[in-house]
């Protein structure tokens, strides 16, 4: 990868590196005019209908904690610069760098894929994730409202769900949350990665303050949804330091529960992110990478199932005792009970003849 990087308005990363399945290796240079350029260019973000066939990703993960999954998105423009879903947008022939901020891609028969799913006579109810790879949140929700309309046909059919979100959109759907909620049915995960506003305009430049996700955590607790916080990923030397402060303040706004991760840097992102250190935090970059190879056993990544979301060796081990620690402490640490799925059924479609001994 090229040391010279760009400053982009707005946006997470500082480069486009190549993609690793394409034959052409593209380089940005430094031409001697970029000294001199006053204003940091834009890019416009760009929008496409992706055409899937099928909408329930499926997994077998031991470490992930769900098995089925809905992603309203490919791509996201929250341009969070550690996302550990960069990487996919390679199998789209665009880049894990700035391409995946600002080409993204939503699949807009969502909604009626799902259902079509749901109807099968083979269909059995598990509990869906929304949002395992990208934020089912990021901006263009708002418009395009994919993810409001898968929660309503699962809200319809009476069917399990949990989402992770860092955008305070979701309270938009407070609605369909508070009754999915009231039957057991769901419960929501808000990511705050720091308090420091100036450090997650950097980090994550278009993804919601910290305030406005903790008045998320918030209003929707009041509205009886079980909201848990996310300190994730948790990256040692740069903002590991506040996780009991994170939660804290998420108690405090009503969460029942907690989870970390550890920072993951896979593929591209490794280089993408260590870029991203050099150009914004010049001071801690060299410390940081050091402290992340300490939990990776001398790299920058390990994808060993079972430590991955956690890193290995002393420092892991400290960054585990804090945050069970801080569980304990402020009271998120009790066990979740598990999402109702007796209450699944096949509502009537329009035409079918009304079933007299239904529930």
């Amino acid at each position: 990868m090229s040391s010279f990087t760009q400053q982009i308005r707005g946006r997470g990363v500082r480069s486009n590196v190549t993609g690793r399945y394409e034959s052409q290796v593209r380089e940005a240079f430094d031409d001697g005019w970029t000294a001199d350029d006053g204003e940091p260019r834009q890019i416009t973000t760009e929008v496409a209908p992706e055409t899937a066939r099928v909408i329930i990703t499926r997994n077998d993960s031991p470490d992930v904690g769900f098995s089925a999954s809905i992603n309203p998105y490919r791509g996201c423009e929250h341009g969070c610069t550690y996302c550990y879903a960069r990487p996919a947008h390679a199998y789209m022939g665009l880049s894990p760098g700035l391409d995946f901020e600002t080409k993204l891609f939503f699949k807009p028969r969502a909604a009626e894929l799902l259902e079509a799913e749901l109807r099968k006579p083979r269909y059995r109810p598990e509990f869906i994730h929304i949002g395992g790879n990208t934020d089912p949140y990021q901006p263009q929700e708002r418009t395009l409202r994919v993810t409001r309309q898968v929660m309503e046909v699962l809200v319809r059919f009476r069917h399990p769900f949990t989402i992770i979100t860092k955008s305070a959109l979701i309270v938009r759907d407070l609605d369909l949350l508070a009754e999915a909620a009231a039957q057991g049915l769901t419960r929501v995960a808000i990511s705050v990665t720091t308090l420091d506003r100036r450090l997650a305009r950097s980090m994550e430049p278009r993804a919601a303050t910290p305030e406005k996700r903790l008045d998320a955590i918030r209003r929707l607790s009041a509205a009886g949804v079980p909201v848990s916080v996310m300190f994730a990923p948790s990256i040692p030397g740069l903002n590991d330091h506040e996780l009991e402060a994170v939660l804290e303040r998420a108690a405090e706004a009503g969460a029942l529960g907690a989870g970390y991760v550890a920072l993951r840097l896979p593929l591209e992102i490794k280089d993408l992110f260590r870029e991203w250190l050099e150009s914004d935090h010049p001071d801690r970059a060299r410390r940081v990478m050091s402290l992340v190879r300490q939990m990776r056993g001398g790299k920058d990544y390990d994808s060993q199932w079972g430590s991955r979301m956690r890193g290995e060796g002393p420092l892991a081990d400290l960054m585990s005792r804090r945050f069970k620690a801080a569980q304990r402490r402020f009271g998120l640490d009790a066990p979740w009970a598990a999402l109702d799925t007796g209450r699944f059924r096949i509502p009537p479609k329009a035409g079918d003849q009304i079933d007299l001994f239904a529930p």
